[in-house]
């Protein structure tokens, strides 16, 4: 188990007291919001309370009123539209929001398009472009990519075929010369916020489409559950209107889901009510996998479909695709944690570059990311497709993985992502020089203590204060995720009661503690084996986030351990 640095999350003292003062609840939970830049009473509201009339206008986005006209004109002139999109969850989650809307207003012919991973790679291709132009299609809307595609929407428009481009990926400087393109990180677009998912954009497009077709809210806001499920797969920030669509998305989900997440719902075996974390870990896996395995239609066929029959048989295709995913990431992980092991020169590297030509590549963005749990930096597995070295990348907490590639950008074919997770292109008699450029950029500029991996530690807590009622607002702070992430507290001083802690299965700790002498908590730490001799030897601080378990029909709140370390002082 890699050792890990604690560091706690700086509150501001003054808008802590002002939020004690304001809200007379625990002081600890005022400095839970203080470390989220919430300062009075009214962002406290709005943050416990999100509204939908926190959305903002989406007309407020650069390219959203020349969007909508051209729309508006491809429909009254009966043209043949397009929605193209990426073969991920925010792609797929994307195509499905926009060719339903669209469906709602438009009798005339719409279609979508999902690339295929293999045989067409990432964003808008070539075959794409081909096949609209063959097929007729003189509008194409495209969401989660198209942003970096300048000579590919160069060559639709020399066949007649107008582009919008909806994305929310960093672009470069030279924009493409779609008709229109909606992305909020522009450099001159005005839109308040930024961070939107792609599936975030194609739902503001839809709003504008609304208004302007005088159409009732209720035919944008069935969308949610999917705009939730993009929102947590795709890991933007939850703050914002990432914060209000998914709160509201969630609620949709539980309540009035569409059948695509009910019955993945039913086939994941969950039967409470759906949290961000299942969306991301239960949900978002299985859409995932369509895209992975085989064909990324088959999600968004899913999304649309309204037979329960379909819909059944294509939510056991995508069980079946995931468990063969599962499969073939076990394996490949295995095989890239013996490489790294059996080579002493790639343990000492700061970056990790792994390549094998048979990987499968519909996997590689995953194993990259077990890896960092097993070397902590940044890293990038690679496979072979259409004759080229395609793969993807994922960080450490801190280091911009997509900044450090841009730095190699004149050995890439291609490439495009975010902070932490990236994916690039490049010919094979690149790789050696690409590995060396890419270890000697990540050694410049990563700082040491980016190598070791950080819990940041939200507030100190004393066991006695874990009450239901105390409980009952963290879950208030819900939906979870980037920015926002579920609270972790720190306990000093808390003993093994009665030596009752114990290792079950081989490798998880089953802690029963208690501090001073005072109240006893149960709790969970998994794959922590190696720290019982700590538990079992006196006095030691917990790293712990708050949960709740139920058994026999009880709820009992227990705590969720993520670290333990022997207490400086014994008491």
């Amino acid at each position: 188990m890699i050792n890990k640095r604690w560091t706690f999350k700086h509150a501001n003292e003054t808008h802590t007291q002002q939020l004690s003062d304001d809200l007379k609840i625990h002081p600890t939970l005022c400095r839970l919001l203080a470390v989220r830049g919430i300062t009075d009473f009214e962002s406290a509201k709005d943050f416990f309370r999100p509204q939908l009339t926190h959305l903002h206008d989406p007309f407020i986005m650069k390219g959203m009123k020349q969007a909508v006209q051209r729309i508006a004109d491809a429909v009254e002139w009966h043209e043949r539209i397009l929605v193209y999109g990426d073969y991920d969850v925010d792609g797929t989650t994307s195509v499905a929001v926009v060719y339903s809307f669209l469906q709602k207003k438009y009798s005339g012919d719409i279609s979508f398009y999902i690339p295929h991973r293999y045989r067409e790679g990432y964003g808008i291709s070539r075959e794409g472009i081909e096949y609209a132009k063959n097929n007729g299609y003189s509008l194409l809307i495209t969401l989660d990519c198209g942003i970096k595609s300048v000579e590919l929407i160069n060559y639709a428009q020399s066949l007649g075929i107008d582009v919008i481009v909806c994305d929310h990926h960093t672009p470069d400087v030279k924009l493409p010369p779609a008709y229109a393109i909606l992305n909020p990180k522009q450099s001159d677009c005005l839109y308040p916020f930024k961070e939107l998912s792609g599936c975030g954009i194609g739902f503001k497009l839809i709003t504008a489409l609304a208004r302007h077709w005088k159409m009732d809210d209720s035919l944008v806001m069935e969308y949610l559950d999917l705009v939730a499920t993009s929102i947590a797969a795709d890991i933007v920030p939850m703050d914002g209107e990432n914060r209000v669509l998914a709160f509201y998305g969630l609620q949709k989900a539980n309540t009035n889901p569409c059948l695509a997440i009910q019955k993945l719902k039913e086939i994941s075996g969950v039967n409470r009510d759906i949290s961000i974390a299942d969306l991301v870990f239960v949900i978002g896996p299985r859409v995932n996998a369509a895209g992975r395995m085989d064909d990324a239609r088959k999600a968004v066929e899913l999304f649309i479909a309204t037979d329960p029959e379909q819909i059944i048989s294509l939510a056991d295709q995508l069980q079946s695709d995931n468990y063969d995913r599962k499969e073939v990431d076990k394996n490949i992980t295995e095989e890239a944690i013996a490489l790294i092991q059996n080579d002493a020169v790639m343990i000492a590297r700061k970056s990790t570059v792994l390549y094998k030509d048979y990987w499968h590549k519909g996997v590689v963005g995953i194993v990259a990311s077990r890896l960092i749990d097993y070397y902590y930096r940044p890293t990038i597995v690679l496979t072979q497709s259409n004759g080229k070295v395609t793969g993807s990348a994922r960080s450490v907490r801190g280091f911009n993985i997509y900044e450090a590639l841009h730095e190699c950008h004149e050995l890439l074919e291609n490439y495009g992502g975010h902070f932490y997770a990236a994916g690039m292109t490049l010919l094979p008699e690149k790789l050696e020089a690409f590995t060396q450029r890419f270890e000697t950029v990540v050694a410049r500029t990563i700082a040491p203590e980016m190598l070791i991996p950080e819990i940041e530690i939200d507030a100190e807590l004393k066991i006695s204060d874990i009450k239901h009622a105390f409980y009952n607002i963290i879950k208030q702070f819900e939906p979870f995720g980037p920015t926002n992430l579920r609270p972790v507290f720190i306990s000093r001083n808390v003993y093994d009661y009665r030596d009752y802690s114990k290792v079950v299965k081989e490798q998880h700790i089953k802690f029963i503690i208690h501090q001073h002498n005072g109240d006893v908590i149960d709790g969970i730490g998994f794959n922590m084996v190696s720290k019982i001799d700590i538990v079992k030897s006196g006095a030691f601080d917990i790293v712990y986030s708050l949960d709740e378990s139920n058994y026999n029909g009880v709820n009992k709140i227990q705590v969720k351990v993520v670290d333990v370390r022997k207490s400086e002082q014994r008491g």
